[in-house]
Formats: C-alpha cells, sequence, structure tokens
C-alpha cells in the first residue's frame, strides 16, 4: 500500500491553519486511509525548516511521497482540491 508524506508550513496557530490542520487530519485518515505522516511546522518556530524547503509563504502543503514532489500554497480547507492539487486521487486507485 503506498505510503504518503505530507509536511503542513503554518504560521503560528491562525483559525486559516487550524481549518487547514484540521482538513489535513481529516483527510489523512478518511481518504488516504490512515497510510499518511503528517508533519506540522509553524515557520516561526522553526524558520530552517522552511528555510530549507524554500516556503515563501503559509500555509504551505507538501506532498514528499511518493514522488515526485508537490506543493499547494494557500486555501487548504477543501479537501478534493488537496487531493486533486496533490495528484492525491490517482494515487489512492
Amino acid at each position: 500500500m503506498t505510503k504518503y508524506r505530507l509536511k503542513l508550513f503554518i504560521t503560528r496557530h491562525t483559525p486559516k491553519s487550524e481549518r487547514a490542520i484540521k482538513t489535513l487530519r481529516d483527510l489523512c485518515e478518511h481518504q488516504l486511509n490512515g497510510q499518511c505522516e503528517l508533519s506540522i511546522i509553524d515557520v516561526q518556530e522553526n524558520p530552517e525548516l522552511a528555510d530549507d524547503e524554500k516556503v515563501l509563504a503559509t500555509p504551505t502543503l507538501i506532498r514528499e511521497l511518493p514522488p515526485p514532489v508537490l506543493r499547494i500554497i494557500g486555501d487548504l480547507s477543501d479537501g478534493e482540491k488537496i487531493l486533486t492539487g496533490l495528484d492525491l486521487q490517482t494515487l489512492q486507485r
């Protein structure tokens, strides 16, 4: 079974960030059948990690696995758009 690795870069725990976290946790549990490793990185607490990934805006979601690496920047409140944007719909099958 495919293993997914996602990194979510946020700036503080704002309502927008909390919405993105909830959406992604629901997506990992229900759409990706729990086969998802989600890391949440606050860029103010870990600026070096944001710099390493060249994150310039938040929220930014990076799909590390499976390759290729893909990114979504901005509104992460719609699970279907996330699945489409990270090309996860075709990987689920």
